[in-house]
């Protein structure tokens, strides 16, 4: 009777259509983005919430790094599938052996600043110190300086902001939607002069990007794009519907305990969408464009931050 029912259920499974087997075995794309849980990557959070990787047939995990292990690190330990990467991170990470392809572009704008302590020029503190954390993007924040030859002894720490605060250092590299308002959250007032923005002066150069291996891409080609496509998605509905973005927000924000608060998020959220409308057209291409890939990737190689040219052509499927 047993094998009677054991030889049943084969020919049942064995009736379904390869589709229907194939989907039953299908592995999760494991996305882990580049940095812990924050309105940075909202429309991913989005597109999960609103079941928009469910309707496109694809399932998504969203996991993040933690202090033992990057992005970058899971993806070559093939413990996730995809992140994102600043484009500048992206150009090293395949000098370095790594083809990646870009899913999708969200960024369009550099977000790069320098903020002064004291209230004067960044540009007219020649050998300040400055506080800077590692990570590849931050090179062109040392590239742009060293070039302008300001001198600045870059001081290295985890998190940038406390060496500000703390009257440490004269500088600090920031982002515009998260260091900032940090910073202004602590009590300081930034004027114009004390600012600088790497994006007014020549050097709008994109940054955030949904990547994966181009072997992985290869592999899953399919899933790929049904994962760019609701990704997208979920980030228009994030710009549509900033507020119950928002929510979804700080739903990850708690569940990943994130010492942080709503109005912080809340600013960054407004400074990243803002940060996607391409400069040119004021539209949300979601794509690179060929003119800031080719920047980057001259500023890489004139600081030999790089060793051989990245085109479009490479980082796109």
């Amino acid at each position: 009777m047993k094998r009677l029912l054991l030889l049943c259920a084969f020919a049942l499974f064995s009736a379904l259509p390869l589709s229907a087997q194939k989907q039953k075995v299908a592995e999760p794309l494991v996305f882990t983005p580049q940095w812990t849980a924050q309105a940075q990557f909202a429309g991913y959070y989005v597109a999960k919430e609103k079941g928009f990787y469910d309707e496109e047939g694809v399932d998504v995990l969203i996991t993040h790094p933690n202090a033992t292990q990057s992005s970058m690190e899971r993806i070559r330990t093939h413990k996730s599938h995809a992140t994102t990467l600043q484009l500048a991170q992206a150009m090293q990470i395949m000098d370095s052996g790594i083809p990646l392809v870009n899913l999708l572009q969200t960024s369009m704008n550099n977000a790069l600043i320098i903020v002064s302590r004291w209230g004067k020029n960044p540009l007219e503190m020649k050998k300040a110190k400055v506080a800077i954390w590692q990570a590849g993007f931050t090179q062109v924040a040392q590239a742009v300086m060293n070039e302008m030859g300001l001198q600045y002894q870059w001081v290295l720490a985890a998190g940038s902001v406390p060496l500000f605060v703390a009257g440490a250092v004269d500088a600090s590299v920031a982002m515009s939607y998260n260091e900032y308002y940090q910073i202004r959250q602590a009590g300081f007032s930034l004027d114009g002069e004390s600012v600088y923005r790497f994006s007014e002066h020549g050097y709008n150069i994109q940054e955030d990007g949904l990547y994966v291996t181009r072997e992985y891409y290869e592999k899953h080609r399919e899933q790929c794009e049904k994962f760019a496509r609701a990704s997208r998605k979920g980030w228009e509905y994030a710009a549509d519907h900033p507020e119950e973005a928002l929510d979804i927000v700080m739903k990850y924000v708690g569940r990943n305990h994130i010492g942080t608060n709503r109005i912080l998020q809340k600013l960054m959220l407004e400074e990243i969408l803002d940060l996607q409308l391409d400069p040119d057209s004021g539209e949300r291409a979601f794509l690179l464009r060929p003119d800031m890939v080719q920047q980057v990737c001259d500023l890489l190689l004139r600081n030999d931050i790089i060793r051989k040219p990245v085109t479009l052509e490479d980082l796109n499927r």
